[in-house]
C-alpha cells in the first residue's frame, strides 16, 4: 500500500470516496436529505479547496496497486497540543485489509512529527467505526451535538488518544 499527500486534483477521487462510503455506512442512519446536506456541505469541490487552502487540512490517500482504497484528512494545529482527524473512510471492500490501520498510522505519525501530542475525531454515535477507533487506543470523552443547520445535527462521541 502507498500513502501520499492528495491535492485538489484528486477531487474527483476524494468525492468519489465520500459518496460511497458515506451511503454505506449513514444509509440507515441519517435521513437521505441530511446525508445529501452534508455530502454537499464537506465534500463539494470549494469545501474541499478550502478545508485544503484556508483551514490546513492535509488529505492523504491510499493506494494499493494503482487504486484509491480510502483518505483521511487532518489538522495538525486544531487546538494548542491537539490536532484533529476530521476524515477517516476506507472503501467497504477495503475494511479489514488494513487501510484504515494504516491511514491512522500515518497520520500519527505526522502529527507526532509536528510535536502534538494529542490527536482527537468526532465519529457519529451509531457508526460501527467507534469500534474500530476503540481498538485504535482512541477514549470515548463524550457525546457531542454539532448544528450544522437546516435543522440537523451531527450526533457524535468526541474521541481522543494521547500519542
Amino acid at each position: 500500500m502507498l500513502l501520499k499527500k492528495a491535492t485538489i486534483n484528486d477531487y474527483d477521487v476524494i468525492n468519489h470516496i465520500a459518496v460511497i462510503t458515506w451511503h454505506a455506512t449513514y444509509g440507515n442512519i441519517l435521513t437521505a436529505q441530511q446525508m445529501d446536506y452534508m455530502l454537499g456541505l464537506m465534500y463539494s469541490r470549494s469545501a474541499i479547496q478550502e478545508q485544503m487552502e484556508e483551514q490546513g487540512h492535509c488529505f492523504l490517500l491510499l493506494e494499493d496497486n494503482g487504486v484509491v482504497l480510502g483518505f483521511a484528512a487532518y489538522q495538525v494545529d486544531y487546538k494548542p497540543g491537539i490536532a484533529k482527524l476530521h476524515k477517516l473512510y476506507v472503501l467497504p471492500e477495503a475494511h479489514g485489509k488494513g487501510a484504515g490501520k494504516a491511514l491512522v498510522a500515518e497520520v500519527e505519525s505526522a502529527v507526532r512529527s509536528a510535536g502534538v501530542s494529542n490527536l482527537m475525531l468526532n465519529v457519529n454515535r451509531f457508526n460501527p467505526a467507534y469500534n474500530f477507533y476503540l481498538k485504535s487506543g482512541f477514549v470515548n470523552l463524550g457525546e457531542v451535538n454539532v448544528d450544522i443547520g437546516h435543522g440537523f445535527f451531527m450526533e457524535d462521541y468526541e474521541m481522543q488518544k494521547s500519542l
